[in-house]
């Protein structure tokens, strides 16, 4: 497989904007009427949000991420989507590449809210 080429360069308080956190998937919840999403229910520590996320089409199993810590931007405006908010969204390796998607995950468990960057 070939790399996508790399985005346009960008400046380091541009990337500096963007909150970046480990949580921890604590529930996947079907979103009914929808063949891509799936609600995360995720805790960064000190409170819970929900996140879709396109899982249902990526993996067979979506509810097998629940445990699992991932990266999620925490700080986008809350979105509608299929009639329900998003208050983030995850960090998936793969999908925009057409290779089986990957949760991006630390190394070793870390404490839920823990900032990246």
């Amino acid at each position: 497989m070939t790399p996508a080429p790399i985005k346009p360069s960008v400046a380091v308080a541009d990337l500096e904007k963007l909150d970046i956190r480990v949580g921890t998937i604590r529930q996947v919840c079907d979103v009914a009427g929808s063949k891509k999403l799936a609600q995360l229910i995720v805790s960064f520590g000190d409170h819970e949000r929900s996140i879709l996320a396109g899982v249902k089409k990526e993996r067979p199993e979506p509810a097998l991420l629940a445990g699992k810590q991932a990266l999620f931007v925490v700080n986008l405006a809350p979105r509608k989507m299929a009639g329900l908010i998003s208050e983030g969204m995850l960090l998936d390796i793969g999908y925009s590449d057409r290779i089986v998607p990957l949760l991006a995950t630390p190394e070793v468990p870390v404490p839920d809210g823990s900032r990246a960057g």
